[in-house]
């Protein structure tokens, strides 16, 4: 069987390739091959699904029922996809089938990391927290009588303590790191989530590891030993790059890729997760795994795969995120001079440098925070701009009028 176009994996990226593929082209072949057994999902939402917020049908739904049948595209569901042969143009698949095709994207996402801690074969009920098994499988492992001990107090890991909160006894964090969300906060934004996070039953062991898991316990590199039912390993992932490395596809931490998310393969492009980016801020390619670069990435594949011209740019550091009613926006980083503001629960940090925005921090005052995301983006002059103004409060009147209208959708 071969296919015009082949999408290796099935998550936000495949879906802006597909949508970025129809803009110009409507008639020719798709297939997707993915290994879960899920039409595409929001992968976030397995923590709400665990905190009863969602169900598992609106979280399918995250394109419409009849997105393939409307994109034309054929879906085979379970099924690995083992090798790349670039001479042949094929993919091998775990079922034994060939498949070839005129332009492959890989999309394959990341898996957990996993660090070695003595004794972590001996624990039974061990999980991650990345998919929709995942979640299922620590929903079935867990009741109100079960002390969970979740090692990362990244975003995965807390995301994580939110979903199971109702649905546990004890929930205990251990990270290495001497703050929660080290790789997005700063340590007065780190304090006051964690705060609201302990404020919900969480209990935290930082700049602390674990040194060995024995009979249901978990002794820490402090000496503390912390009791469990289940672990959830939540330490950080990895990009999964091995199908274009095996190939001969050139790969760092992530797959090597252009502006046009051509990896070093002919006819091979990357988008999402397992692959690395420009961050347009820095300079620097780097992997940016995070939904809305996946789903612009792979739009960007889409187009050009289909014979369009789209480049991928203007990629940025950002998350948008929420823990028990707790919102927090980030984006760029925080290399440069800090405005600061606190009230509360709230905080806001905006860093410039240059005579641009650089990045910010919010956290529970978040209204119009797509304004200081596009100064980021863009890299907008700020002499061009009412700064000042901004710093109080984002809002379109800072522009100037030219701006406004013609970028900001005609405010006068």
């Amino acid at each position: 069987m071969n296919y015009d176009y082949l999408i290796i994996g099935n998550s936000t990226a495949a879906v802006g390739c597909i949508e970025g593929i129809r803009e110009n082209d409507r008639e020719g072949s798709i297939c997707v091959v993915t290994d879960e057994n899920y039409t595409v999902y929001g992968r976030p939402l397995i923590s709400y699904l665990l905190w009863n917020k969602t169900t598992e049908k609106n979280m399918l739904n995250y394109r419409p029922s009849n997105f393939y049948k409307k994109n034309d595209v054929e879906l085979i569901l379970g099924v690995r996809a083992e090798k790349i042969n670039p001479d042949k143009k094929t993919i091998l698949l775990s079922d034994g089938q060939e498949i070839g095709y005129g332009k492959l994207l890989v999309a394959t996402g990341s898996s957990p990391f996993v660090p070695p801690m003595k004794g972590l074969d001996t624990v039974e009920k061990k999980f991650s927290f990345m998919t929709l098994d995942d979640a299922k499988a620590l929903a079935g492992a867990i009741d109100k009588d079960s002390r969970v001990l979740i090692v990362g107090a990244g975003l995965i890991g807390l995301k994580c303590a939110e979903g199971i909160s109702d649905r546990v006894k004890s929930l205990t964090v251990v990270d290495l790191a001497n703050r929660i969300l080290p790789s997005i906060l700063d340590e007065k934004g780190s304090g006051i989530v964690q705060k609201h996070i302990e404020s919900h039953g969480v209990k935290f062991y930082l700049n602390d590891s674990v040194a060995e898991f024995k009979d249901g316990a978990a002794t820490l590199s402090s000496g503390k030993k912390i009791e469990y039912d289940a672990v959830v390993i939540a330490v950080g992932v990895r990009a999964n790059t091995s199908l274009v490395a095996d190939a001969g596809g050139e790969v760092n931490r992530g797959i090597v890729t252009d502006l046009k998310c051509r990896t070093t393969l002919d006819d091979v492009y990357a988008a999402g997760d397992c692959a690395e980016s420009l961050n347009s801020i820095t300079g620097q390619k780097q992997v940016l795994a995070l939904l809305p670069n996946a789903y612009m990435m792979g739009s960007a594949a889409g187009v050009n795969m289909s014979g369009g011209e789209k480049l991928y740019d203007d990629a940025i550091p950002m998350n948008s995120i929420g823990f028990w009613g707790l919102h927090v926006i980030t984006a760029g980083d925080y290399e440069g001079e800090a405005y600061v503001k606190r009230d509360g629960s709230k905080y806001k940090k905006l860093v410039t440098s240059g005579g641009r925005l650089r990045g910010f921090i919010l956290i529970g005052e978040i209204e119009r925070a797509g304004i200081y995301t596009r100064l980021v983006r863009e890299q907008t002059p700020l002499d061009e701009i009412d700064f000042e103004a901004i710093k109080e409060r984002p809002q379109e009147m800072a522009f100037s009028r030219a701006v406004r209208k013609d970028d900001l959708g005609g405010a006068k």
